[in-house]
């Protein structure tokens, strides 16, 4: 091994300076990366902007959003869900355009009484039509520490993660005439408000306010997208400091398809492509295609 030479040093402390300078900035900062847009001071940037927390209480909810706009890209944030009775609540993670024939991505985590597991409700508009749920049961306790949840979303497909585990795929399949979201970019948005009339039971289990305030946190927020130009339709160069754009053809490999087959045969508890009273008419296009 050769000595290293001043020059030398100098150069790999420049190096390593840099390297840990792009890490630092990849991971994200809740300061830099997103706006509040409702809940005053229920809305609470901690940790230097690491940590993000949305309170809950009888007068109002609380959210933010990013304070860019993605035409695709990969978005993920870790969420520590409120524990014991949530019963009404709903905490959102989700991607939006906006106008009456909007585009959205939906992750949503409904609420629970004490003891019973949380339900987490996937969406997916287009042109201002949704209507595509699909709902599913947790394979680990959301309220006890933090776990990601991802939404891939390229011209291909749209893909939702939970831990890196796929848990539902939606294809473009405009060539059957199913409207896909690919032309309007969408901010992310997170949320935590109250949906009592129908979030737990269909609306029978109320929220019990004696609780309040209800909390959720957030942690390691990521955008890896194309972020659109302002006053452009066009998309500028991704905001990540990796050269990892593996999200624009992702897919699912065998390992993929088999564990999505896990979940969805263990812990779906509901797919609007099963539900024959909503389309006596037959079912919509997409549930007639392959479903990974």
């Amino acid at each position: 091994m050769f000595p290293l030479t001043s020059s030398k040093a100098s150069f790999l402390l420049h190096f390593s300076l840099i390297a840990s300078l792009l890490l630092a900035a990849s991971a994200g900062n809740f300061y830099q990366d997103v706006d509040q847009n409702f809940g005053d001071q229920r809305f609470q940037i901690l940790e230097g902007g690491q940590l993000l927390t949305l309170s809950l209480d009888k007068l109002s909810g609380s959210g933010f959003q990013s304070k860019n706009e993605y035409l695709f890209g990969r978005f993920d944030v870790q969420l520590k869900l409120i524990p014991g009775n949530s019963a009404g609540t709903v905490t959102t993670f989700y991607l939006s355009s906006q106008g009456s024939a909007h585009d959205e991505i939906d992750f949503e985590f409904l609420g629970n009484s004490s003891g019973q597991p949380y339900t987490i409700h996937t969406n997916v508009y287009a042109q201002g039509k949704g209507g595509r749920e699909q709902q599913f049961r947790l394979w680990f306790d959301p309220t006890t520490s933090f776990h990601t949840y991802s939404i891939v979303w390229n011209p291909q497909r749209i893909i939702f993660l939970v831990d890196n585990i796929p848990i539902r795929v939606f294809n473009n399949q405009e060539s059957n005439g199913v409207p896909y979201p690919k032309n309007q970019a969408m901010r992310v948005y997170c949320s935590l408000w109250n949906a009592d009339d129908w979030a737990t039971q269909g609306g029978r289990v109320k929220t019990d306010w004696t609780l309040a305030p209800f909390t959720v946190s957030y942690r390691n927020f990521n955008a890896n997208g194309c972020v659109k130009i302002p006053g452009s339709s066009a998309c500028g160069s991704t905001n990540s400091l990796s050269n990892d754009q593996a999200w624009q053809t992702q897919g699912l490999d065998a390992n993929g398809r088999n564990r999505i087959r896990w979940v969805q045969h263990k812990y779906m508890i509901y797919n609007y492509c099963n539900d024959a009273s909503r389309f006596p008419q037959g079912f919509p296009s997409e549930c007639k295609g392959s479903r990974f």
